[in-house]
């Protein structure tokens, strides 16, 4: 009889890495299935004029289209829409607040007017910033989304970055730092919210207390400067507090959530485990906040962890595995780069949004698989993100 074992257990490894094979091949299709390939929704708004080019920076067409669109995207009433069309067509205060810094870092102070107005007429006089409001008319979409407190930081710091109409605004300021106050709980950290990821959530978010730290400081400027001590000494106590707690639970990685868990090897250190890591991260360092070396060290480990394939980064390591980029957040890194003195890194972002764009020069919302842009083109974050980018390269931006 002729023995076979030893060509069955050369033929073995060829089997298995079939099967192997045949399993992955299968995982990817379930995933595809899963996530399919976005595709974009629109390649831009159609008939928006070109302002002239006035900018000699590698970058001048890049903003000049971002520009446009803004332009295009902001109606008469100072509304700000975050998209032209479908469900992004609806004011967000979060866009609308980076719209207006945007509008101040290069001069524009009346059209940032008009959109702090708009935000102005809208406001809560108690509670938090609704998601999104009808561009039209200021009423609130009945669409099941939640309330988002991370609003009441991100109009404070617009308002405090354009500098302009203070006394104005005063009012608008007051309520949300005052909203940031009362949410704070015993552990000094402020109740779940929705943030940017626009879904519910059951524990407090790194996307809610970076913009609120923001909000905060930049309150505590406007406060001093128009005469309100008071105020000013509630939100300081407010800020410490916030502060504190937010280096107690978030250190040392600040991931999307609290850290959970505790070192064996350094009892009473916090290890960054269960909320992965989050774009908004940048939000704790320049332009946002005072620069921070090791903020630094963990913006730039982010940025690693959460680049794709394709070049961009994904909102969060615990978003959709579908190897999609998006340009908000990509947008955000190198903001952060251009404010920290990483010119190298900002160019180099500015470059992948700028080779991007879609066909009629709108940033569009993601960039696919293939490298195609998809999702909602122009996206206004994105675009007012590229804009004090841009602005950031050319001089620094003021820091709360």
């Amino acid at each position: 009889m002729r023995d076979d074992s030893a060509r069955r257990v050369r033929g073995f490894p060829a089997a298995v890495i079939a099967v192997l094979l045949a399993v992955l091949a299968g995982g990817t299709i379930s995933n595809l299935d899963r996530n399919p390939q976005p595709q974009l929704v629109a390649d831009g708004i159609p008939g928006r004029p070109l302002p002239a080019a006035t900018a000699t920076t590698p970058y001048a067409e890049l903003v000049r289209h971002a520009l446009a669109d803004l332009d295009a995207l902001t109606l008469a009433n100072g509304a700000t829409l975050a998209g032209n069309d479908g469900p992004w067509r609806f004011v967000w205060p979060r866009d609308a607040s980076f719209v207006a810094a945007a509008r101040c870092a290069i001069g524009q102070y009346d059209e940032a007017a008009r959109v702090l107005a708009f935000l102005d007429r809208v406001r809560p006089r108690a509670g938090r910033w609704e998601a999104r409001y009808f561009a039209e008319t200021g009423g609130v979409p009945n669409d099941g989304r939640e309330p988002q407190l991370d609003g009441s930081g991100w109009v404070v710091w617009a308002t405090w970055f354009c500098d302009r109409d203070l006394a104005r605004y005063w009012p608008m300021v007051k309520e949300s730092a005052d909203q940031i106050v009362a949410e704070l709980g015993p552990n000094g950290l402020p109740g779940p919210s929705p943030d940017y990821w626009e879904r519910p959530e059951t524990e407090v978010t790194l996307g809610t207390v970076a913009p609120l730290l923001t909000g905060l400081r930049a309150g505590l400027a406007i406060a001093r400067e128009l005469g309100h001590p008071a105020d000013a000494e509630r939100w300081q106590t407010a800020l410490d507090r916030l502060s504190k707690a937010t280096n107690r639970h978030f250190a040392p990685d600040y991931p999307r959530t609290p850290a959970r868990s505790v070192s064996l090897l350094e009892p009473g250190l916090r290890i960054g485990v269960g909320g992965g890591a989050d774009a908004i991260v940048t939000i704790l360092g320049p332009p946002f906040a005072p620069a921070d070396p090791w903020i630094d060290e963990v913006i730039t480990r982010t940025r690693h962890v959460l680049t794709q394939p394709n070049g961009g980064v994904t909102p969060g390591e615990q978003w959709r595995a579908d190897g999609v980029a998006w340009t908000p957040q990509t947008a955000l890194f190198a903001l952060s780069a251009a404010a920290r003195g990483d010119r190298a890194t900002a160019e180099e972002l500015l470059r992948w949004l700028d080779t991007h764009r879609t066909p009629s020069g709108a940033l569009p919302e993601k960039v696919n698989r293939d490298l195609q842009p998809a999702g909602e083109a122009p996206l206004g974050w994105t675009s007012a993100v590229v804009v004090l980018t841009v602005a950031a390269l050319d001089r620094p931006l003021p820091v709360p």
